[in-house]
């Protein structure tokens, strides 16, 4: 009887497995044929494309048009790369390329010298901001656009170019130099705020960015004996390679230590992150910045050092993005960066604000409070997931001002610093670098006549109170007290020059630092005027304060 029952589950189980096996083989069966089926509409539809479409058609691009379209349905951060892109897209990887180390921005025909890198080619040369290029290797840039002269600028290593540039009121001249192995630092600045508080800030994670931070940290003890305190900044950091966030995180965190795991829909892809070697400083009191240009890597590093209560987290709350991109080498030297995972940080919390896999008219949501769980640092300190990383301390956004933004935009600041680096052979240190009222009366003077245009929040308020007074017939009776208020309004804006003048110098000093002293002194000229830095330096010099905020008292 034993022995009949056992015969009857072997043949049951066997029966199971048999039908797991044909729903399987189905199931494969019908993926397959809807992949064949969808391939072969997809080369149909081409193929009458290419041969009946009224206009030739590019072949490359009209493919790429459709890969890119098909990509974007799924999250903004899966892309494909053509072989032409490979370039650029090993450069968002590696911070490396071959060129003369510089940015460039246009203006009307021609583009301009926006940011020379210090110590690289284009600076050795005395390129400058503003200088307008003029030629390449003898041949015209006029109407190029930034594309098509980055492509000109590039190159291998230690091959020669020759550029003609004009340079705002000194006149042409001809620059022969050599192109140059570029790296961009993901450190561009570290130094001390005041006697007793280090600043390291950090703006990307290519290769080494662990080794910079670290590096920076070990200099500023070593050379500040008195420093206390550091402050980490990450805001305006949109990330890069997860391994250099945990090797970020090292810097303060011990070895073996969690720091990330990413989960995804291929078992390859779980995996855990943890800090390999011994940390240079787990002690130092430290606080970390952060807004809502802080994203990805950027909130590894600071989710991360928030869930172990490693240091407090001051700014605004960061950008929320979750995914994690792994890189696919396709055929023809193309290439692809695929989202193959979600990432957690140590409390088991995924930051990732959006969801892109129900999306709503095409449209990603912001995940519902609903579904938001609650998560506890490593001092049970209350952390949420589903919305980025909200820091301990909130500070306002402190955006410019509309007059300010359209200076800038407009580059009416730009070409003042312009005027000033070629009419002042020096300026004093950077810390010390003010400019005088004298020179703010120059800058008046320098934007009379110049386009700058721009409306208020109050005037785009205005204007739709007119359009819907409009629409419901009542404007007829409130014309003489709306043109009232705009001529108040346009009154009040041509004193806009002197009612932002502090925001305007601020803008005009780390501009014009920058021409003389580089990116450094650009970060350096930003101190006084930061709120959040001041705000951290309130806090890193308040103990009682700073712990409580770590133990969450």
């Amino acid at each position: 009887m034993y022995k009949n029952a056992v015969k009857r589950s072997k043949k049951l189980i066997f029966g199971a497995i048999l039908v797991i096996g044909i729903f399987s083989a189905y199931k494969a069966s019908d993926e397959y044929f809807e992949v064949s089926k969808n391939l072969d509409i997809f080369s149909s539809v081409y193929k009458e494309i290419n041969t009946s479409y009224v206009d030739e058609v590019e072949t490359g691009s009209l493919i790429k048009t459709a890969i890119d379209a098909m990509l974007k349905s799924l999250d903004p951060y899966t892309n494909y790369y053509s072989e032409a892109q490979t370039e650029d897209y090993r450069f968002q990887v590696t911070g490396e390329y071959g060129g003369i180390g510089a940015t460039i921005r246009q203006r009307g025909d021609y583009v301009v010298i926006d940011n020379p890198y210090e110590g690289y080619p284009a600076q050795q040369a005395d390129l400058r901001a503003g200088d307008k290029i003029i030629e390449v290797d003898g041949k015209s840039t006029k109407n190029k656009t930034n594309e098509d002269m980055t492509k000109l600028l590039k190159g291998s290593a230690g091959t020669e170019i020759i550029m003609k540039i004009e340079r705002p009121g000194v006149g042409e001249m001809v620059k022969t130099f050599k192109r140059a192995k570029i790296k961009v630092n993901n450190v561009p600045y570290f130094g001390m705020i005041d006697q007793s508080t280090g600043y390291i800030k950090l703006t990307g994670f290519t290769p080494d960015a662990g080794k910079e931070v670290q590096d920076a940290l070990k200099n500023l003890k070593k050379n500040n004996i008195s420093m206390k305190s550091v402050i980490l900044d990450l805001r305006g950091n949109g990330g890069g390679l997860l391994h250099e966030a945990v090797n970020v995180v090292n810097t303060f965190i011990k070895k073996a230590e969690l720091v990330v795991s990413t989960k995804g829909r291929d078992q390859e892809n779980n995996r855990t992150y943890s800090t390999l070697d011994a940390a240079t400083d787990t002690e130092i009191p430290m606080v970390v910045l952060i807004d809502n240009g802080s994203a990805s890597a950027s909130e590894i590093v600071s989710g991360s050092l928030q869930d172990l209560d490693r240091g407090v987290l001051i700014g605004q709350k960061s950008f929320g993005k979750g995914l994690v991109q792994s890189s696919r080498v396709l055929t023809y030297n193309t290439q692809m960066k695929l989202t193959t995972s979600k990432y957690y940080i140590p409390s088991g919390r995924c930051i990732q604000k959006l969801d892109y896999s129900h999306k709503v008219k095409g449209k990603a949501e912001a995940i519902a409070d609903s579904l938001k769980s609650n998560f506890y640092t490593k001092n049970h300190r209350l952390v949420r997931d589903g919305e980025g990383i909200s820091p301990d301390i909130k500070t306002p956004e402190s955006p410019y001002s509309k007059i300010t933004q359209t200076l800038l935009t407009k580059n009416i600041i730009f070409d003042f610093a312009t005027q000033y680096r070629n009419t002042h052979t020096t300026i004093t240190m950077t810390k010390d670098f003010e400019l005088a009222d004298k020179d703010f009366e120059e800058f008046k003077v320098f934007t009379n006549g110049k386009d700058y245009k721009y409306n208020t929040d109050t005037e785009e308020a205005l204007q739709k109170f007119k359009d819907q007074a409009t629409k419901e017939n009542y404007y007829g009776e409130l014309i003489t007290e709306y043109e009232s208020l705009s001529l108040k309004l346009k009154k009040n804006k041509e004193n806009d020059l002197a009612k932002y003048k502090a925001e305007i110098m601020q803008a005009l000093e780390e501009e014009i630092a920058s021409r003389y002293y580089f990116e450094k002194a650009r970060i350096e000229a930003s101190f006084d005027n930061d709120h959040d830095i001041k705000e951290a330096l309130s806090v890193l010099n308040d103990p009682t304060r700073y712990n409580s905020l770590i133990l969450g008292k």
